[in-house]
């Protein structure tokens, strides 16, 4: 691509010549993305028994010390949730970008394996991972064994007997540090930010885009309705991810000349 072409005056052209243009491309993805494959919200899946339950109760530690089978059997029904759920066009979009740029790398707040399963493999996962499992009390990691899932209680850990909890981060939590400085040091040196299905209300994660235009990036924002993220972006794609992505890629191969990638 002549780099000294005129942008379009298309946005979704103008996007796929700036992933174009940038050897260093990030995405944020949201809880949007997820939701196209049928996955809730952590409050949108507290329906029928889950309903009657303060969220703090099934995701803080606090809670967990209380009452840990609660907590457990709540974590194994949305486990069993996201495993039901598939990859949508978006998260195969994404990891198709991820194989035709120089460098990308994928930031998600959700703590879904979707993006892995569509063939993602540079994830950083700011809030954890529900397909995870680690000792409470001294974090050695385990792995989960058919009956855990049936389980009234969480299992215990072999080394300190400690109880066994999901990976994710809860309320009151830090983000894991080494995520949380990978995602930092990503967004500093990247030229173009891919925002996807995030409302950019939740922090630290919506600190990242802000961070990333102070370093001179160009920011894309693809969500269904203008929101803050929006204000901030120099581009808005408005549409479901998993229709409007797929199309970025197509316009970003035709770009580049890369056909044989289809």
């Amino acid at each position: 691509m002549d780099e000294t072409a005129p942008m379009s005056t298309d946005p979704l052209t103008a996007a796929a010549q700036i992933l174009c243009r940038s050897t260093r491309v990030v995405c944020l993805t949201g809880a949007g993305v997820s939701a196209e494959s049928g996955v809730p919200t952590f409050r949108d899946a507290q329906t029928g028994l889950w309903a009657q339950f303060d969220p703090e109760e099934l995701a803080s530690p606090a809670g967990f010390q209380r009452n840990p089978g609660l907590v457990w059997r709540w974590y194994m029904s949305r486990l069993a949730m996201v495993e039901q759920a598939q990859p949508n066009p978006g998260h195969r979009a994404l990891a198709q970008l991820e194989r035709i740029l120089p460098h990308f790398v994928l930031i998600t707040q959700n703590v879904d394996d979707l993006h892995e399963r569509a063939g993602s493999q540079r994830v950083i996962h700011l809030h954890g991972s529900i397909t995870r499992f680690r000792c409470s009390q001294c974090g050695a990691p385990y792995q989960l064994q058919p009956q855990d899932r049936e389980a009234e209680m969480p299992p215990v850990c072999r080394l300190c007997n400690g109880w066994i909890r999901p990976d994710v981060v809860w309320f009151g939590e830090p983000l894991p540090p080494e995520a949380l400085v990978q995602a930092w040091d990503e967004t500093g040196q990247c030229q173009a930010m891919l925002v996807v299905g995030t409302s950019g209300v939740v922090y630290p994660a919506a600190q990242l885009p802000v961070v990333a235009r102070e370093h001179g990036a160009t920011l894309i924002d693809v969500n269904p309705e203008k929101g803050p993220m929006a204000d901030l972006a120099d581009i808005f794609l408005q549409g479901p991810s998993g229709v409007i992505l797929p199309q970025l890629v197509e316009k970003t191969i035709a770009c580049r000349g890369d056909q044989h990638e289809t």
